[in-house]
């Protein structure tokens, strides 16, 4: 059940945050939040991560279902459950599903979280990597215990 929820904030925060910047600012628009470091900066991704692979809508849409589905298959087949991976999961989860919104309503995905010193990206984005850390970590960390286990 904390999985879900944790996949719905993220998907409503996504979505919030780039309606706000659609509503607010006009697509091109670079708005100084912390200079020089931090914009907002409106632009419509046609790719994946740094704008690769455009318009490639239905790899994009593709990968997301299988995706989403291992994020499934893996919350229902893991045991024991430890509360990371249910974080990991849900923020894979839920930043797949802001993004494939986007791709499936737009075509482009809407980013706006500029630091000028890497690719504009959004809170999807974010989720996503936050949430694959946390999946390599845990996972890391278990395979250490397995491995000190196996040595005693």
């Amino acid at each position: 059940m904390f999985l879900f929820i944790i996949i719905a904030v993220v998907l409503l925060v996504d979505q919030a945050t780039k309606a706000a910047v659609q509503m607010l600012m006009c697509q091109g628009e670079s708005i100084p939040v912390v200079p020089p470091a931090f914009y907002l900066t409106y632009i419509m991704n046609p790719g994946a991560a740094f704008g690769l692979l455009p318009h490639k809508k239905m790899l994009f849409v593709t990968v997301t279902v299988i995706i989403i589905a291992g994020v499934l298959v893996g919350y229902f087949k893991i045991r024991p459950r430890k509360p990371v991976l249910d974080y990991g999961l849900g923020l894979v989860a839920g930043g797949a599903l802001g993004n494939l919104a986007d791709r499936l309503r737009y075509g482009l995905v809407v980013d706006f979280l500029d630091f000028r010193i890497w690719p504009v990206f959004n809170l999807a984005d974010t989720a996503i990597v936050t949430g694959a850390f946390l999946l390599a970590w845990a996972l890391l960390n278990d395979s250490d215990k397995s491995s000190k286990k196996e040595r005693k």
